[in-house]
């Protein structure tokens, strides 16, 4: 076993890449139609991970009301699909810049608050803009109703009408989400959320504008998610304020916790654990959610940095001394 496993860690990581790929690209052939729908929503989860990793993983803010900004995206491309007619490929970027917006304008002020306190007001913030949304703001958001109708994703004269136009669509804004992180984990703007997040006083004597690093963090993740909330909204074309209640945000947060904090691969495993998991078992509706939280009691217990955590994460989380960050980047 030992040098079957040698050898593996042997192997050039451009082959995993390219197996990892192949697999990707051929799974909605062995799949049907609803298998192959519960892999969209996942990769769209896997997107929600990624953009609160950013602000939770990286960052080390606490952001329980995720949900808003994902709602903030989709209900944006929905009335404006809906109302002017703009196409939803036109639409993403829109939907992205406007969750990114009220990040800004939300974030702003309690960015000075520290952890339970600034989480306290992010899931106050999602309460309110769900409350809002069923009353039914201008008459735009179709209160308690939602919205319905939404158009389909158009390119180039193709429309993404099935199951398996979308995986394809949303496997290529995962791996590009993917690529995205890595590098914003890497970088010079990765390194100060790292620090932040390991101790920000530190951080603020060494020079680092801790309050500038955090908002970019939080209106970067934000916007992602709003990406995530359009694409989400042009796949089921309905949409309604339960979508993005405060639930949505405590299964985001988990897949980051599940999966490991910082951490990219994580956030696939995470999302394995609280989106494909419970659809695979979804004969047993009853019973499904007690085991999740039993699952997760046991897990904080058992294996707390979770699942597939950064290396300096699992070293934060048991008390050890993470080694020093590299000139090039974080590991």
């Amino acid at each position: 076993m030992n040098r079957i496993l040698t050898r593996l860690r042997g192997v050039k990581p451009i082959w995993y890449y390219t197996g990892l790929g192949a697999l990707l690209l051929i799974l909605p052939l062995l799949l049907d139609d609803y298998q192959t729908s519960v892999a969209v929503l996942a990769g769209i989860y896997v997107m929600l991970g990624l953009s609160l990793n950013i602000i939770v993983g990286y960052a080390g803010l606490f952001q329980l009301g995720h949900a808003a900004f994902y709602g903030i995206g989709a209900y944006t491309a929905a009335i404006l699909n809906l109302h002017l007619g703009i196409p939803i490929v036109v639409l993403m970027p829109v939907g992205a810049i406007a969750a990114g917006i009220f990040a800004f304008l939300i974030s702003r002020p309690i960015l000075h608050l520290r952890g339970d306190y600034l989480c306290i007001v992010t899931i106050a913030f999602g309460e309110i803009f769900r409350i809002t949304l069923k009353n039914n703001i201008f008459g735009l958001t179709g209160g308690a109703n939602g919205l319905s109708g939404i158009s389909r994703p158009e390119l180039l004269g193709f429309v993404f009408s099935r199951p398996i136009h979308y995986y394809y669509l949303v496997l290529a804004f995962v791996v590009f989400t993917v690529f995205a992180a890595r590098r914003l984990e890497r970088s010079r703007l990765g390194r100060a959320w790292t620090y932040i997040r390991e101790d920000e006083l530190a951080a603020e004597s060494m020079g680092i504008d801790t309050i500038r690093v955090k908002l970019v963090a939080f209106v970067l993740g934000s916007a992602w998610a709003g990406l995530a909330g359009v694409i989400y909204a042009s796949r089921y074309r309905v949409i309604a304020p339960e979508n993005f209640s405060f639930f949505e945000s405590v299964i985001m947060f988990c897949i980051v916790v599940l999966g490991g904090i910082g951490s990219v691969p994580g956030m696939v495993l995470g999302t394995a654990g609280m989106v494909v998991l419970p659809e695979l078992v979804r004969q047993a509706k009853n019973w499904r959610d007690a085991w999740l939280g039993v699952a997760m009691i046991l897990m904080m217990i058992v294996r707390p940095e979770g699942l597939w955590p950064s290396r300096r994460a699992k070293l934060e989380i048991r008390g050890e001394e993470p080694p020093p960050l590299p000139a090039g980047g974080s590991d």
